[in-house]
């Protein structure tokens, strides 16, 4: 056990774990005298890979963004084995909510016995991890910035619908508005900016892209995402259940209207 001091706390560094789950270390802050107590931890994986700490008093935040893999792949293998392990009981958590690069356990009753627990786990690779199902999704490939992202790809227009066309997307989280769905699927290689000045409005329906990542818009709202195509299909309706079509996990095509 290693001790740091740092303006005026200190860091208490324990190491666990032993067997075929390796080591991981509780990194755990310590109070010193003119200090008030706290409650704050890190759990850190032996890979390095994953951070636990807790949020508030009945949340844990998994953390990946130091992952030495995929991280989007990673976030997706977690969330899977998740909602596994509390489809099975063996995980008591009121919402599990996954991120670009975080996973989000709310209505923990023992965040710090969670915690050692998650940490002994390992997930299934993610190519083997289920889907959610498959949402195809009627589009209309006529959108204003299809000529941009061609300049980007170094392809021509046509190049870029048989891309998307033919991409089988997952949706690694949602979030921005209600229904609107992160996919992922293009190569990293592929990403493309944002516009310089958000539209003050883009239509429901409306399929488009920034960074590594596809989404269509649920509702009319500004945004800044290049424009591709658009679709009838609803993606969030309150009368539904669940509300969103496209959940964490579900598989999505971009198919021809």
């Amino acid at each position: 056990m290693s001790t740091g001091l740092s303006r005026g706390r200190a860091e208490v560094v324990t190491t666990l774990g032993y067997g075929t789950v390796g080591y991981f270390r509780v990194v755990r802050p310590v109070t010193l005298p003119d200090e008030r107590a706290t409650r704050a931890w890190t759990l850190v994986r032996h890979d390095g890979g994953m951070r636990i700490r807790p949020v508030g008093a009945h949340a844990l935040l998994l953390d990946f963004a130091a992952t030495p893999t995929d991280v989007a792949a990673t976030v997706e293998a977690w969330r899977a084995e998740l909602w596994r392990r509390r489809d099975q009981g063996d995980l008591v958590a009121t919402e599990i909510v996954p991120a670009a690069a975080t996973v989000l356990l709310d209505g923990v009753p023992d965040p710090t016995a969670t915690a050692a627990l998650i940490a002994r786990w390992t997930p299934a690779p993610p190519t083997a991890t289920p889907a959610a199902g498959t949402v195809e999704v009627p589009v209309t490939y006529d959108g204003e910035d299809l000529p941009a992202v061609a300049a980007h790809w170094r392809v021509d227009v046509p190049a870029v619908v048989r891309r998307l066309r033919d991409t089988e997307f997952r949706v690694a989280f949602c979030g921005f508005a209600p229904g609107f769905g992160y996919l992922t699927g293009l190569p990293t290689e592929l990403a493309v900016p944002r516009l310089a000045t958000p539209r003050p409005r883009v239509p429901a329906g409306s399929v488009a892209l920034a960074g590594p990542y596809a989404g269509i818009y649920p509702t009319a709202s500004p945004g800044g995402w290049l424009l591709v195509g658009r679709t009838r299909l609803t993606l969030f309706d309150v009368r539904a259940e669940p509300p969103a079509r496209l959940t964490p996990g579900t598989r999505v095509r971009l198919v021809p209207a």
